[in-house]
C-alpha cells in the first residue's frame, strides 16, 4: 500500500472556495502591483535587470564591510552594496553597484583600483567583474517577463490537449496566482530580483503545475463515475481528499530539500532558496484551492458535462 501520513480525510474544499478567491484575489493584486513597479524600474532589481556592475574578489585577510563601505562612498559608489561571501575561498566579498558602464568608463577597474589603494598592506585579489549596461538591463526585464508568459500559454495548451480546455484555463489560472503571489513576497521583502530568481519562478511554474495534473486527473477518473449533477461538487472534493495525503508528502520532501538549501546554499542561493520555498508552499495551497474551485465554478455557472 502507499504510504499516507494523512487518513482518510472527507475536507470540503470546494465549499471552502469564497474565502481562497477572496484571499488569491488580494494575493494577484499584490503580485500584479509588484510586477507593475519592477518592469517600471523601482523594485530591487539586480544588475542583470537595471544596469549595474558586479565585482567578486577576496583579501588576504579579513576587512571589515563598514570599513569597505566607507572606501566606496569616497570612491564615488554611495549605493553600493557589499556582501561576504561563504566559500572555499576566505575573506570573499561581492560589491554591487547601480553605476552603469559608459563607453570609455570601466566601473569594474575603478572598484577594483579603490580596493588596492585603500588596502596597500592586504591584497586584493580580482575573480571577477560583470558589468551590463542600462539598454542591456531592460532588455532583459522584456525577455524574462516574455519567459513567463510563454510559459503559461505553455501550461494552457497542455492541460487542454491531456485533459480539456476547461481544466487548461484553472491551471493557467492557479500557475499565474502562484508566479504573482511569490514575486509579491519578493517584492515586499525587498529582495533583490536576478536571474535565479525569475529561474525559481520558472521552477515553481512547472512544481505547481505537477500538482494541480496530479489532482485533475483523478477529478478526471472521479467524473467518469457520475451521473448526475447534484453529485458534481462531492465528486470533486472527494478527488482531492484521495490525493491529499500524496500531496502533503511530496510537498514535505520538496520543501525539505529546498530549506537544506537555503540554510546550507550559501549567499548566492539564499533567495532563489527563499522563493522556491514559498513557492512550494503557495503551489500546494492553489491546486486545491483555486484550481478545482475554479473548474467547479465555471461547471456550476455554464453546465457542460450535466445538462
Amino acid at each position: 500500500m502507499p504510504m499516507r501520513i494523512i487518513g482518510k480525510t472527507s475536507i470540503d474544499f470546494i465549499g471552502l472556495r469564497r474565502i481562497s478567491f477572496y484571499l488569491s484575489a488580494f494575493l494577484v493584486l499584490a503580485g500584479l502591483y509588484s510586477l507593475v513597479m519592477i518592469f517600471s524600474g523601482r523594485g530591487n532589481l539586480g544588475i542583470e535587470f537595471a544596469g549595474g556592475t558586479m565585482v567578486q574578489g577576496n583579501f588576504d585577510s579579513p576587512v571589515e564591510i563598514g570599513e569597505m563601505r566607507r572606501v566606496m562612498s569616497e570612491a564615488g559608489f554611495d549605493d553600493a552594496t557589499i556582501q561576504e561571501l561563504q566559500r572555499d575561498v576566505a575573506n570573499s566579498y561581492v560589491i554591487r553597484t547601480r553605476a552603469a558602464p559608459g563607453k570609455d568608463v570601466k566601473i569594474g577597474m575603478q572598484i577594483e583600483d579603490a580596493l588596492r589603494a585603500a588596502f596597500p598592506d592586504n591584497e586584493f585579489h580580482l575573480d571577477s567583474i560583470h558589468e551590463v549596461g542600462p539598454a542591456i538591463g531592460k532588455e532583459l526585464r522584456q525577455d524574462a517577463g516574455l519567459a513567463i508568459l510563454v510559459s503559461l500559454v505553455g501550461i494552457l495548451l497542455y492541460i487542454a490537449l491531456r485533459f480539456d480546455f476547461r481544466f487548461g484555463v484553472a491551471a493557467t489560472i492557479a500557475t499565474f496566482h502562484d508566479v504573482m503571489t511569490v514575486l509579491a513576497v519578493v517584492y515586499f521583502l525587498d529582495k533583490e530580483i536576478t536571474i535565479l530568481v525569475i529561474s525559481a519562478l520558472l521552477t515553481l511554474a512547472g512544481y505547481s503545475l505537477t500538482d494541480t495534473v496530479v489532482v485533475f486527473d483523478r477529478i478526471r477518473e472521479n467524473l467518469k463515475k457520475l451521473r448526475r449533477k447534484s453529485q458534481f461538487v462531492d465528486g470533486v472534493n472527494l478527488s482531492i481528499n484521495d490525493v491529499l495525503s500524496r500531496t502533503v508528502i511530496t510537498s514535505l520532501t520538496s520543501l525539505l530539500v529546498v530549506v537544506v538549501l537555503f540554510i546550507a546554499g550559501g549567499e548566492v542561493l539564499r533567495d532563489f532558496a527563499m522563493a522556491l520555498i514559498c513557492g512550494i508552499v503557495i503551489g500546494t495551497y492553489s491546486s486545491v484551492f483555486v484550481a478545482s474551485p475554479v473548474y467547479v465554478e465555471w461547471e456550476n455557472r455554464r453546465p457542460r458535462r450535466f445538462k
